[in-house]
């Protein structure tokens, strides 16, 4: 397909979406008016499930198969990394050399790596009382492995990261939150729909499944993305090319 062929498309389909989003808007209550609709029922949803976070159950109640698909998105995405950054056959890997770092650089990433594992676990763990969540914990926690990568240097990070074992996390965290969806299908309800207790309403136990998706959540964006700064990292520091060996040479 030719430049002119796929501005055309472009230009069409653009069109067709320009016209349905106008369409739509006009549906849309008046801003700054006293009726929210979408607003309403996602707060009654949230105390009818006792989800004191009311994003947390917009994420995995009202539009729980939007978040499947946004796990899919991410899990894709390491597995096309994985596949795109794997060894060239003119590349070549050298172990990575170590680097000199500042003892207060050391220091500091000493005493901040424990403290951000301990965010990320609690934010991941009162997603459903909180701000926070699977999403936002599970960044925190990749961020925190990385802070021996910062005050320390590669080598010291490669030990911290089984990459082996992350990426069996990856793929046990993505499946077991399909499979958590279908159960509430195999109970006769609909997908992710909460089939264990609902608990008392602003404690850490409340919210029926809405923690164990949280956590399968927060296990799989932090494994995700754990592995997909590895393998640039593994081409930013141990990867060769042949043109770069015969200039070194």
């Amino acid at each position: 397909m030719n430049a002119r062929a796929r501005l055309l498309l472009f230009a069409l389909s653009a069109a067709v979406l320009g016209v349905c989003f106008a369409v739509s808007c006009r549906e849309l209550p008046r801003f700054g008016g006293a009726a929210h609709p979408y607003g309403t029922r996602a707060v009654a949803a949230a105390l009818r499930h006792r989800t004191a976070n009311v994003v947390s159950s917009v994420n995995f109640d009202l539009r729980g198969f939007d978040t499947l698909g946004e796990e899919s998105i991410l899990f894709g995405t390491v597995l096309g990394a994985t596949l795109l950054l794997r060894l060239a056959r003119d590349e070549r890997q050298h172990p990575a050399a170590s680097e000199h770092v500042l003892p207060t650089t050391r220091l500091l990433g000493a005493v901040l790596l424990p403290v951000t594992v301990l965010v990320g676990v609690y934010v991941v763990a009162h997603g459903q009382l909180s701000p926070g969540g699977g999403f936002q914990g599970g960044v925190v926690l990749a961020t925190a492995l990385h802070l021996g990568y910062v005050a320390a240097d590669y080598r010291v990070l490669r030990r911290l990261r089984p990459l082996v074992v992350l990426d069996m996390a990856d793929c046990l965290a993505a499946a077991s939150f399909t499979a958590m969806g279908v159960a509430g299908l195999a109970a006769g309800g609909a997908f992710l729909e909460n089939v264990l207790p609902l608990g008392t309403f602003n404690q850490i136990t409340s919210g029926g499944m809405v923690p164990l998706f949280n956590a399968a959540v927060g296990v799989e964006v932090a494994s995700g993305l754990i592995v997909l700064v590895a393998h640039f990292l593994d081409q930013a520091v141990e990867v060769t090319g042949s043109t770069e060996q015969k200039e070194g040479a």
